[in-house]
């Protein structure tokens, strides 16, 4: 089973202004003159982490990580005005003009994977291809999995706990609630709010982990900045038209694209990966059925280096 590569460390680091009041986290690692990669978080709001970089082999690849608006080490932290959609894809942009990149190979998880999905449909000429991990869709349905009639019948008990504090209803009902509570009131009731949902979350996120632990608090501020930028987004649709990314697959069906979902994954249900791969014929998908939706778990991170190292070799050329 393959390991993540070496840890290496960033060969540049900028703090790119993009407006708003916004400055990005910007990282070029790795080799650079090899094949330009960007990786994209998910979240939306999490940031990235060091071993985000590991998924990649120095020698080969250009690797280019950042965080996106409000997220990690861009600033300030948490900050929802002027950060949506749209304006992500022009920061992608962005970034490869300031590194002087041509082309790249995109690869995102998660809400990452329809960033990712996003852009390349933007910007195909820029782009060489994909790799998606536990693709997310930002479909209403997805959202009335996640926090309606469907995830719930697996954790009553945890989902007994999110509606103790923001009430019972339907997924949508939910999200607004959730927003209202974490963009409102006073601190004690956004940390209520912002600790249900990321419990919430961290319980469904971890049932492949076979966990019996519950999820952790961990940095308070940390979450009630990630839990801020997550209802932004959900409230308002991920800021894209109904089914806006499946029907615009038709602009990206040149691209090779590898497609790597885990069986066991309740955040992002494999049928996501299912529908990108019937709009994209010459796509390759990956079940794996040992792995869940996070991409620390060991059977994604040999899948993922796998397809990390396949694209290296396929786009690098003779």
């Amino acid at each position: 089973m393959r390991q993540l590569y070496p840890a290496i460390e960033a060969r540049k680091v900028y703090r790119l202004d993009v407006g708003g009041g916004h400055a990005l986290h910007v990282e070029d690692c790795g080799r650079a003159d090899g094949v330009p990669v960007v990786f994209l978080h998910g979240g939306p709001g999490s940031g990235c982490k060091p071993y985000h970089r590991q998924f990649f082999r120095a020698d080969a690849y250009r690797i280019v990580v950042f965080d996106q608006r409000g997220a990690g080490r861009s600033t300030p932290r948490g900050a929802v005005n002027e950060n949506d959609t749209g304006r992500l894809v022009a920061d992608i942009e962005r970034i490869r003009v300031l590194l002087g990149i041509d082309r790249w190979l995109v690869f995102g998880g998660s809400w990452g994977a329809a960033l990712a999905l996003v852009y390349a449909q933007t910007h195909p000429d820029r782009v060489l291809g994909l790799v998606l991990r536990g693709t997310f869709l930002a479909r209403d349905r997805d959202v009335e999995w996640f926090f309606g009639d469907g995830a719930r019948r697996l954790f009553p008990e945890h989902w007994a706990a999110l509606c103790a504090v923001l009430g019972a209803g339907t997924g949508r009902e939910l999200v607004a609630r959730a927003y209202t509570g974490v963009h409102g009131g006073d601190r004690a009731e956004r940390e209520r709010v912002a600790r249900a949902w990321a419990r919430w979350a961290g319980a469904v996120v971890a049932f492949s982990l076979a966990s019996t632990e519950p999820p952790s608090d961990g940095d308070l501020d940390r979450m009630l900045d990630e839990v801020a930028i997550e209802t932004h987004y959900a409230h308002h649709h991920y800021f894209l038209e109904p089914d806006q990314i499946l029907a615009n697959m038709a602009r990206i069906a040149h691209l090779p694209a590898t497609i790597i979902h885990g069986r066991r994954d309740l955040t992002c249900t494999p049928e996501s990966a299912w529908a990108v791969h019937e709009a994209l014929p010459g796509s390759a998908l990956v079940i794996l059925h040992e792995a869940g939706h996070l991409a620390s778990e060991p059977a994604m991170i040999d899948a993922l280096v796998g397809a990390s190292d396949a694209m290296a070799a396929r786009l690098a050329g003779p």
